[in-house]
């Protein structure tokens, strides 16, 4: 979280006083989340798993979130970040037996090794990467993922959930095979229906719902191509047209508006539109 500046203040009526100006966030709400894009979802959680590895490095050694829900981030242009540090420790157990080292979860226990210096071996990256597991991964990545993602994403929520960091991190690897025309392209069919393109060219109203839309009016999805556009067209039985926009998700994908009718057609020279064509 980024720190602007702060005044500490000693006074008769509150002694030690320390006050933060730090930038200001969005409150975190898993309900308003789930019904966002899955792309934003994922952002999320990439960045959960940014901070997930500052922690275990940090300049202090090895720091925990005690507590560590969902109430202690906020979402800052996209992304998430930690605002309450007063449960945050760099303290590693000690310990004298590996009995020492249990850890309990409501969902299930762990007990980790007790090193020779007498400390729980990486208690704190291990409970930040559980507690990230179920508040988080659990929740965000698998919920309308992407088809050609899920197998991916199945390993990295199973290996989080397990202990595994290097499973946490391989969510580096994602954005740049969903946009990869290699593994995009495998998951899209070749389309039978025709469309007529009209270049410079806008569909201003015909607008439907779709879930999940980047536009709360209409339905405004990302792609990777035209291809998939067809793809998606073709899924909805409402959708006679799409415009191509100039605008791009922070992944690169295109957004793209999907139209029931195509009658009023204005001119617009950053977009494209894909009539379908009807016998």
């Amino acid at each position: 979280f980024q720190l602007y500046g702060y005044c500490y203040q000693d006074s008769n009526d509150i002694p030690d006083t320390l006050t933060t100006i730090t930038e200001l966030g969005s409150p975190l709400e898993m309900i308003q989340l789930l019904q966002t894009s899955w792309e934003d979802r994922f952002r999320i959680c990439l960045s959960l798993v940014r901070l997930l590895h500052y922690l275990a490095h940090s300049p202090l050694g090895s720091v925990t979130l005690l507590d560590f829900r969902p109430r202690q981030f906020v979402i800052v242009d996209g992304e998430l970040k930690v605002t309450d540090l007063d449960d945050a420790s760099v303290e590693e157990t000690s310990c004298t037996t590996n009995h020492d080292c249990f850890m309990e979860f409501p969902a299930r226990n762990f007990t980790l090794p007790c090193s020779v210096e007498g400390r729980c071996q990486s208690m704190n990256e291990k409970r930040n990467l559980y507690n990230a597991y179920r508040f988080f991964f659990t929740y965000l990545l698998p919920h309308s993922a992407p088809s050609s993602l899920r197998p991916l994403l199945d390993k990295i929520v199973n290996a989080t959930g397990n202990y595994n960091p290097s499973g946490c991190l391989a969510l580096e690897l994602s954005p740049s095979r969903w946009v990869s025309s290699e593994f995009t392209q495998k998951c899209v069919k070749s389309a039978n229906t025709k469309y007529r393109r009209v270049p410079e060219a806008f569909i201003p109203d015909e607008n439907y719902r779709c879930w999940p839309s980047y536009h709360h009016k209409g339905c405004l999805l990302s792609v990777f191509d035209v291809n998939e556009a067809i793809e998606i067209c073709d899924s909805y039985s409402q959708c006679k047209a799409f415009v191509l926009t100039n605008q791009t998700t922070w992944t690169g994908r295109q957004l793209v508006f999907f139209k029931m009718a195509s009658n009023h057609i204005v001119p617009d020279p950053d977009k494209i539109t894909y009539v379908k064509v009807t016998d």
